[in-house]
């Protein structure tokens, strides 16, 4: 399929397939005109991707990941545990945030209700 079809069928925009391309995690065929070839197998890893940098995991991290890599080893899982824990806490720094937010609420509508 071209970079269209590719696009909609992914949910992935044009321009995200061509990053992904320049970046080297997809290879898609080419036509003989040189318009992009994309196949199923090449959609399913462009959703993998997505799916991996929709949690938050950098380009360069999802490359040594993918099938077809054999990067998974002891200091790849320690930056991803490293990643992991920076995460868990700027999500506990949120909740803290959010918590005394409620609470200035709270109090502001029992003084003004």
């Amino acid at each position: 399929m071209r970079i269209g079809e590719a696009s909609e069928a992914s949910g992935v925009s044009a321009r995200s397939l061509r990053h992904y391309e320049d970046e080297g995690l997809i290879v898609p065929g080419r036509f003989s005109n040189g318009f992009r070839d994309y196949c199923q197998s090449t959609i399913d890893r462009v959703v993998v991707i997505r799916s991996l940098l929709e949690s938050g995991l950098p380009l360069r991290l999802i490359r040594a990941v993918l099938p077809g890599n054999s990067a998974v080893d002891a200091e790849f899982l320690r930056e991803v545990q490293s990643y992991r824990d920076r995460l868990a806490a700027r999500i506990a720094l949120l909740s803290d945030q959010q918590a005394a937010l409620d609470a200035y609420l709270d109090e502001a509508r029992r003084t003004t209700g």
